[in-house]
């Protein structure tokens, strides 16, 4: 299943009508299951399925690093793909106790959680002390739509991108979903072992208090987006010890938290 198709349509312009063809965004249902059970089921660009299913893992607190799945298939069916995982018997067990704690009707459907507190729990807290410049967080945003090539085909997806100081971009990840966008991000470092605390996460979408959670989860210090945060998000991201930076324009950015991390000047220094 490609994650672009090109499609016919009619085109009106100026009061004119024309046809013609349109790359645009796959999307499809893609199951996630562990040793025989489905966990949840996500709409996701068809692409990097592996990182996300990684990543989704990671998030969801169901493993602790990719050595905790034993195996991997990605399996495409008919209606969409199976993202098929068996666990390490000691990840296997805390699953399926979890599975057992959760049963029953009052699940409010979030991929397992079973109830509010849980959906906003706490982040993970980032300790890492690295500083970046201004110049570096403009630099790093400024990368970043060239390196969006599915967007550039559709202008209708979500990136999620890890920028190093010395390396610039050394992963993205794009999706229809944003929250996809960044558990295959975080897939995908984990499965390279790239530091996550030498680094910034770049998002294209509003930050949520979800992303602020996820963000938390990888360990970067910072994470910079071209939207604006929600107020739990702000919340969030200062409690776990993250700087946010958000609308991030051509001319600027805001700081919503943790602005210690931003140094003035072009070049930035470690802190201790």
């Amino acid at each position: 299943m490609e994650p672009v198709r090109v499609v016919s349509r009619q085109i009106w312009r100026a009061g004119e009508p024309s046809v013609g063809k349109r790359s645009i965004a796959e999307e499809a249902a893609v199951a996630l299951t562990y040793n025989g059970g489905t966990y949840a089921v996500m709409m996701t660009t068809p692409q990097d399925l592996e990182d996300f299913a990684v990543g989704f893992s990671l998030a969801e607190g169901i493993i602790g690093s990719p050595t905790d799945i034993d195996s991997l298939d990605v399996m495409r069916i008919d209606e969409g793909v199976e993202l098929r995982m068996w666990l390490s018997k000691p990840r296997a067990h805390r699953l399926d106790e979890r599975r057992r704690h959760i049963a029953g009707p009052t699940g409010c459907g979030l991929c397992g959680i079973e109830s509010i507190a849980e959906a906003v729990r706490p982040a993970a807290i980032v300790e890492h002390e690295r500083q970046f410049s201004s110049e570096q967080i403009m630099v790093a945003m400024r990368s970043l739509p060239l390196r969006q090539t599915l967007n550039i085909e559709t202008r209708a997806v979500h990136a999620a991108a890890f920028w190093d100081v010395t390396k610039g971009i050394v992963a993205i990840r794009e999706d229809v979903g944003r929250h996809n966008a960044l558990d295959k991000l975080s897939g995908a470092l984990a499965r390279s072992s790239i530091a996550s605390g030498e680094g910034i996460i770049l998002l294209t979408s509003r930050v949520s208090v979800e992303m602020v959670q996820k963000s938390a989860a990888i360990g970067a210090p910072v994470m910079v987006s071209v939207s604006a945060p929600t107020a739990l998000a702000v919340r969030m991201a200062d409690a776990a010890g993250i700087t946010l930076v958000a609308i991030a324009r051509a001319d600027g950015f805001e700081v919503f938290t943790h602005p210690r991390r931003i140094a003035d000047g072009a070049v930035a220094v470690m802190t201790r």
